[in-house]
């Protein structure tokens, strides 16, 4: 993948489809490409957050650990993962793993992804409403596997 479709790809994420195609560029080249195998860990629970990870091929599952594995979330291409930790200075709140096909994600570094968001307060706001929506995921989660034990 060029450093052209990496830019294109950035722009279908919906954190930064209002960034300028320049700033995306400059984004996508201080970023690092990584391939996953199948079942390889992009992010283990518990970890401290270093980086979020945009998925450019394939795709990825989302789990908590403890008991048994579980599949609380699937991404595709074009989803972001990881930028809680890196928001919030916690650790990974859930495990990463490719699927079963692999993937390759482009991974963003905490201290570039925060300056982004501060530039583009836009990007900012699309952030808060993810990282939202996901809390509400996970709390059905949670809640789902609470009823499923008693």
């Amino acid at each position: 993948m060029s450093l052209d479709q990496e830019v294109e790809a950035l722009r279908k994420v919906p954190f930064f489809a209002n960034i300028d195609p320049a700033r995306l560029k400059l984004m996508a080249f201080a970023s690092e490409r990584l391939t996953f195998k199948p079942g390889q860990m992009l992010c283990k629970q518990g970890d401290v957050g270093d980086s979020a990870y945009i998925i450019l091929e394939g795709d990825a599952e989302v789990f908590f650990n403890g008991g048994e594995k579980r599949v609380i979330a699937r991404l595709g291409v074009n989803d972001i993962v990881g930028e809680i930790a890196i928001l919030c200075d916690v650790p990974r709140t859930a495990n990463v793993e490719a699927g079963a096909k692999g993937a390759v994600a482009l991974k963003l570094t905490k201290e570039l992804f925060l300056r982004m968001a501060h530039e583009f307060p836009d990007m900012a706001l699309e952030v808060m409403r993810v990282l939202a929506h996901r809390m509400e995921g996970m709390i059905k989660a949670m809640r789902d596997v609470q009823g499923a034990k008693q």
